[in-house]
């Protein structure tokens, strides 16, 4: 039998289902009792874990029912990125980037639709998740304003200039992982995120190449 080299190991899988449990119990007591019904004990006790470990992945219950937003890859992923990347495209560099971003996002459409529905119930949840995006948001564009000061140094020199390019840039990369969230979140049969952000970013590659038409 063939092994894939990019299937996680079994720690690995043990702290994904962890991590996977825990947030069904939030979401489930959630549910039934509501956020101020809900303590870390409880859910610790329904996940079958102690809650000094439900601290190693979470830092509250409301965590845990917001889930992690994305995340950049490891320095040396996103100093390569800068550097000129593996494709020397900057598009082709930005998908590779986003999408080892979104390796790190749930790949579980379960948790996905039923925080959702959680997070409708309490604003200010939802207003928070959308502060740790918006976080993210920047971290990109600074990123992606590095990259363009490597590709085009004229650009360097005008810091307005280079912020917006890098912005509309971001934005733009923003609009397609919205564009492969949502299809994930409501396509037929099952698949990963990962493969939809690559279907997304491939999608907006050919609508802007010079030879369509």
């Amino acid at each position: 039998m063939t092994m894939d080299p990019t299937a996680p190991g079994l720690r690995e899988r043990k702290r994904l289902a962890t991590r996977r449990s825990i947030q069904l119990a939030v979401l489930d007591l959630v549910a039934e009792r509501g956020l101020e019904g809900v303590t870390v004990d409880e859910v610790s006790r329904i996940a079958d874990i102690s809650p000094r470990t439900f601290f190693n992945y979470f830092a509250s219950k409301e965590e845990a029912l917001m889930g992690n937003p994305p995340e950049l890859p490891s320095g040396e992923q996103v100093e390569r990125f800068v550097t000129g990347g593996s494709a020397g495209s900057l598009l082709e560099d930005i998908t590779t980037l986003l999408i080892s971003a979104g390796e790190a996002s749930s790949n579980d459409v379960e948790i996905f639709h039923r925080r959702h529905a959680l997070l409708k119930q309490y604003p200010h949840l939802f207003a928070m998740r959308m502060a740790t995006m918006r976080v993210f948001e920047e971290e990109v564009a600074a990123v992606i304003a590095r990259r363009l000061s490597v590709d085009e140094p004229n650009l360097a020199a005008d810091p307005h200039r280079l912020g917006e390019r890098a912005r509309l840039i971001t934005l733009v990369s923003f609009a397609t992982m919205r564009h492969a969230w949502t299809s994930w979140a409501l396509g037929e049969s099952p698949s990963k995120l990962t493969e939809r952000l690559t279907e997304s970013f491939g999608e907006l590659k050919t609508l802007f190449s010079p030879s369509r038409g």
